[in-house]
């Protein structure tokens, strides 16, 4: 899938965001190889059936969502310890450039396609989370509102040798000025988990329905780590997220959890993947969303096991509730197995409310819509359970209570 070149965009736009943010040398160039990979670059891949195609990208008007100059955000970022770098990318350099230089774009590739391309070239805000050898924490926390017509975000965590971090990332939609009609939100993540390493990493989306949404979150293992992941969508007009781990040590593990809910149009195209690359590693991939009205979702998980993955254990379940006739969604689960010492799985059902179960309430005196919400909160309960962080817990359950009600 291709797409047509952004006639405002121009070297001097990528070279004046570098110059204000006062950005190395090495970053520019990063940048300019970006923006020049723009000329030839592919949009994601998406799902097709014949005369078919689940999410259409190719619709986008990026000549008139893309505005890079006038980027605007607010962000809030906390670190519960001193020993632990919490910094936007312009605050981190004179520190911590060399390990900046050496990990950005060597997990997640800007030159990957054409809308990774797009957010390299333009990025104005994100984050730079580091975590020293042997250093533990809880609870860092990043909040951002976006406040302009495009906003494009990088983050990059780099976890080393037997550390741990539980990193929370929310965004939604603050005040957008003179901004009238569509808005597009872009935001890339890279984690780097060192040496038994414990990354959790949880992304809540609730931007409005004007919104058009990417997101790309990848990350490496090495030997013994875990990169957990918790994708939560309840925003935006139309969501694209991929969330994808590489296992590339022995031993090491990754558990990927999504949630979404859509309302009225809304269009959800939710992807989890892993690789399986080194003996004894472990996945789970595990995603629940809701659709009312005429919302729309298309899920991809893809396990992938590579011939040296030896004793590998890999599952994936995707469950969809409807709770409207004219709702639609569609699964796509794959393995893609090279090694026979596998044990895995992976299953996707589509379903409505229980009537018996809906029945079984109502005639407790139950009325029908406090009965069918009850019903709904229950199915989220599973994956809930997966979240072993209680405050992101919480916002999901309130976010879930909010779209009921």
């Amino acid at each position: 899938m291709s797409t047509k070149a952004i006639e405002s965009l121009s070297e001097d736009t990528v070279r004046r965001i570098a110059e204000e943010r006062d950005e190395p040398e090495w970053l520019l160039e990063t940048r300019l190889d970006a923006l020049e990979a723009l000329e030839t670059a592919e949009l994601p891949d998406v799902i097709q059936t014949p005369g078919r195609r689940w999410t259409d990208l190719e619709a986008l008007d990026f000549e008139a969502l893309v505005d890079p100059l006038n980027q605007s955000d607010a962000t809030e970022r906390t670190a519960g310890d001193d020993e632990v770098v919490v910094a936007p990318f312009t605050e981190a350099f004179d520190e911590h450039g060399d390990t900046l230089e050496e990990h950005f774009g060597s997990v997640l590739d800007p030159e990957h396609n054409y809308l990774t391309a797009l957010s390299v070239a333009l990025f104005t805000t994100g984050t730079f989370v580091y975590v020293p050898e042997g250093v533990d924490v809880e609870d860092v926390k990043v909040r951002a509102e976006m406040n302009s017509r495009s906003l494009f975000s990088q983050t990059l965590v780099v976890a080393e040798e037997s550390s741990s971090v539980t990193i929370l990332e929310s965004i939604a939609s603050g005040e957008a000025g003179d901004v009238e009609g569509d808005r597009y939100f872009s935001n890339l993540v890279e984690v780097v988990g060192g040496e038994n390493a414990d990354v959790q990493f949880g992304s809540l989306q609730n931007l409005d329905d004007d919104t058009y949404t990417y997101s790309l979150k990848r990350g490496v293992t090495d030997t013994y780590a875990t990169i957990d992941w918790i994708e939560s969508n309840f925003g935006s007009k139309l969501t694209r997220s991929d969330v994808e781990t590489e296992l590339n040590g022995d031993g090491s593990e990754s558990q990927i959890v999504g949630t979404f809910f859509g309302s009225e149009d809304q269009h959800f195209d939710v992807n989890a993947r892993v690789w399986h690359q080194a003996e004894h590693t472990t996945a789970d991939l595990v995603t629940r969303g809701v659709l009312d009205d005429v919302a729309r979702s298309v899920y991809e998980g893809v396990q992938d096991v590579g011939e040296d993955a030896w004793s590998t254990s890999s599952y994936q379940r995707e469950n969809t509730l409807m709770l409207s006739d004219d709702a639609e969604a569609d699964a796509s689960p794959k393995l893609i197995i090279h090694n026979h010492d596998t044990e895995a799985s992976h299953s996707a059902t589509v379903g409505q409310v229980d009537a018996e179960d809906l029945f079984y309430l109502e005639s407790r005196s139950i009325d029908s819509k406090t009965a069918r919400n009850m019903l709904v909160e229950g199915f989220f309960v599973p994956v809930l359970e997966e979240i072993a962080v209680d405050e992101f817990r919480e916002d999901v359950e309130d976010l879930v209570v909010e779209r009921l009600q």
